[in-house]
C-alpha cells in the first residue's frame, strides 16, 4: 500500500480524505507542544523533597567544610562520589559544577578559544576553527557553534555512531579542526548508543590538530526506556591506553534525574584537563551552589539511589514513547510514508517523513496547533539537505495530548507526502 504503488485516481481519493482530516483537524483548535525535551510536573515531582533539603542544621559536608560558605571549586565530595561511577569516570577527576551543563559546554569551548587547551600552542581564536557535527543531533550544540564563528562539518550519524571512514579524513587533514560533539548514549535526536568499538576509533584516529577535543556530552547516561541499560563507556581510560590522554571532555548533568531548573552539572577529563579547567574556572567563580550539591546527595543517597529514581521516570515516560511508536505505525506504516527510531533510551524519536515536506509537515503541523521543533533544527545552520527529519519530544505533555499530537501529525505527514507524490 505504499504511496508510490498507488494510481493517480488512488492517491486523489486520498489527498480528498486526507484533506477533510486536516481540516477538522484544524477545527478542534488543538495547542499542543512537542518542542522540547522537558520532563513532566510528575518528573519533577519525584525530586519535591529537595524543596526541604538539606535539614536546617544540615550544612556540613563528609570533609568538614561549611557548605554555606566560599569554595570547593570541583564540588562537593558526596555528590561527586555518587556520579563518578555512573558515568565511569574517576572520582578525582570529576568536577560537580551548578545548574546547566550546558554551561560548561559553553565555558570549555570559550576557554579554548580565548585561552587555548592544555595541549594548545595557542588560543583556537587565532585561525579558522571546525568542529564536525554528527547528524541529526543535537540543536543546541549547533548554537554555540555558531554563536562564536566554529564552521560545522556535518557528518551522518549511523546506528552505531558517525560515519569513521569520513570522520578519519577529515581530523587527519585539517589542523582547524579542532573537536566533534558527541552525544554517546541514546543520542539527541535518534537514540542512538555509541559502541566500545566506535568510541575506540574516535579516540585513537590521528587528528591534524595535536589539540583536537572530543566533546562527549553524556547527558543520557542513566536515562533508559527499557530494560535494556546500557552503562557508560571507559571513554578516559580508553583515550589513555589509545595515547590521546587528554582528547575527551566529558559533560553531564542532573537536569532530567531531579530538577531541569535547578540540578548540578558535571565535568570529567584527564588530569591536566581537568587542572586547566579550574584553572579557567577560579578566574569566573569563587565555587560552585554547594548547598545544592548537598541537598542532591541526601536525596539521591548513592549510585541505586539514581537507578531507582530513573526507574520512576521509567514508568512516567516509557508509556508515552511506546503511544507514540504505536501511532506512528498504525497511521504511516500502511503508506511506508516514514521511518521513525525506537529508542531505547534518552528523550526523543527522530521521524524522517518523505524528502522536501518535513517543512510543510511542521508548518501544517503549527496551523493545526501542534508545534514541533523546526525541521532542520538536528542539523547545522538549520539546515537539513533533505528537508525530511522531525524532532520528537513526547515527555512533557500528558499521555493523552501524546496521544492526539502524534494522531494529528501523523495526518500532516500522510498529507505533505501525497502532495508532493501528486505533484510530482
Amino acid at each position: 500500500m505504499s504511496l508510490s504503488e498507488l494510481s493517480h485516481e488512488e492517491l486523489s481519493t486520498l489527498h480528498s480524505e486526507l484533506k477533510a482530516a486536516y481540516d477538522q483537524l484544524v477545527a478542534k483548535g488543538l495547542k499542543l507542544d512537542l518542542t522540547r525535551g522537558k520532563p513532566a510536573s510528575a518528573q519533577v515531582e519525584l525530586s519535591n523533597e529537595l524543596l526541604s533539603l538539606p535539614g536546617e542544621d544540615d550544612f556540613i559536608d563528609v570533609t568538614g567544610a561549611d557548605c554555606r560558605n566560599y569554595g570547593g571549586l570541583q564540588g562537593l565530595l558526596e555528590i561527586r562520589q555518587i556520579f563518578a561511577p555512573l558515568l565511569n569516570v574517576p572520582l578525582e577527576q570529576l568536577v560537580a559544577g551548578d545548574n546547566a551543563s550546558l554551561a560548561i559546554m559553553h565555558d570549555t569551548l570559550v576557554f579554548s578559544l580565548l585561552k587555548g587547551t592544555a595541549d594548545s600552542d595557542a588560543p583556537w581564536f587565532g585561525g579558522p576553527v571546525k568542529f564536525i557535527c554528527p547528524v541529526p543531533g543535537y540543536d543546541r550544540h549547533f548554537a554555540l557553534c555558531e554563536q562564536y564563528g566554529i564552521e560545522m562539518l556535518p557528518v551522518p550519524l549511523g546506528d552505531h555512531g558517525p560515519d569513521l571512514d569520513q570522520v578519519r579524513e577529515l581530523v587527519a587533514n585539517d589542523p582547524a579542526i579542532k573537536g566533534i560533539w558527541v552525544v554517546p548514549t541514546y543520542a539527541n535526536p535518534t537514540g542512538v548508543v555509541y559502541t566500545e568499538e566506535a568510541t575506540l576509533a574516535l579516540v585513537s584516529m590521528p587528528t591534524a590538530a595535536a589539540d583536537f577535543r572530543i566533546f562527549w556530552d553524556n547527558a543520557y547516561a542513566v536515562h533508559h526506556l527499557t530494560d535494556v541499560e546500557n552503562p557508560a563507556l571507559d571513554v578516559l581510560g580508553m583515550a589513555e591506553a589509545a595515547g590521546n590522554p587528554n582528547r575527551v571532555f566529558i559533560f553531564a548533568s542532573t537536569s532530567k534525574i531531579t530538577f531541569a531548573g535547578a540540578g548540578v552539572s558535571f565535568f570529567a577529563s584527564s588530569p591536566a584537563n581537568v587542572a586547566w579547567y579550574l584553572k579557567q574556572l577560579s578566574k569566573r567563580t569563587i565555587g560552585p551552589d554547594k548547598i545544592n550539591h548537598l541537598r542532591h546527595a541526601r536525596l539521591l543517597g548513592s549510585p541505586d539511589g539514581v537507578r531507582a529514581q530513573m526507574r520512576k521516570h521509567r514508568e512516567i515516560i516509557a508509556p508515552k514513547f511506546e503511544e507514540v511508536t504505536s501511532i506512528l505505525t498504525a497511521r504511516l506504516g500502511p503508506y511506508e510514508a516514514a521511518t521513525w527510531t525506537s529508542p531505547d533510551g534518552g528523550y526523543f524519536i527522530s521521524l524522517d517523513v518523505a524528502d522536501g515536506t518535513a517543512t510543510r509537515v511542521v508548518d501544517l503541523a503549527k496551523q493545526a496547533g501542534i508545534a514541533m521543533t523546526g525541521a532542520g533544527a538536528a542539523f547545522p545552520y538549520g539546515k537539513d539537505p533533505r528537508d525530511r527529519n522531525i524532532r520528537i519530544a513526547p515527555t512533557y505533555p500528558s499521555p493523552d495530548d501524546v496521544a492526539a499530537a502524534i494522531d494529528g501529525l501523523a495526518t500532516c505527514v500522510l498529507l505533505a507526502a501525497v502532495e508532493k507524490t501528486l505533484g510530482s
